[in-house]
């Protein structure tokens, strides 16, 4: 599990927004194209690329992509 295939799956995930402008500091709930929607599908993903449990308390009390990537690495193992 690495930062950079995180962001990649978490880019791959919005369709509005350039790929290239999603990092590891990027304050994912400020992209205009975020929505319940869209979180849903980060937990789905989390899910099947991870196979962790991942929940709307960890988006919530997440900021930035690596936030996220942090909570599902703690996870992971």
């Amino acid at each position: 599990m690495n930062l950079d295939q995180f962001i990649e799956y978490f880019a791959d995930l919005l369709d509005e927004t350039d790929s290239e402008n999603i990092t590891a500091t990027t304050q994912f709930k400020d992209l205009e194209e975020w929505s319940s929607l869209v979180a849903l599908s980060v937990i789905a993903m989390v899910d099947e690329e991870y196979d962790v449990e991942f929940r709307g308390d960890d988006i919530r009390n997440s900021n930035t992509v690596e936030d996220l990537y942090n909570v599902v690495k703690k996870k992971v193992g």
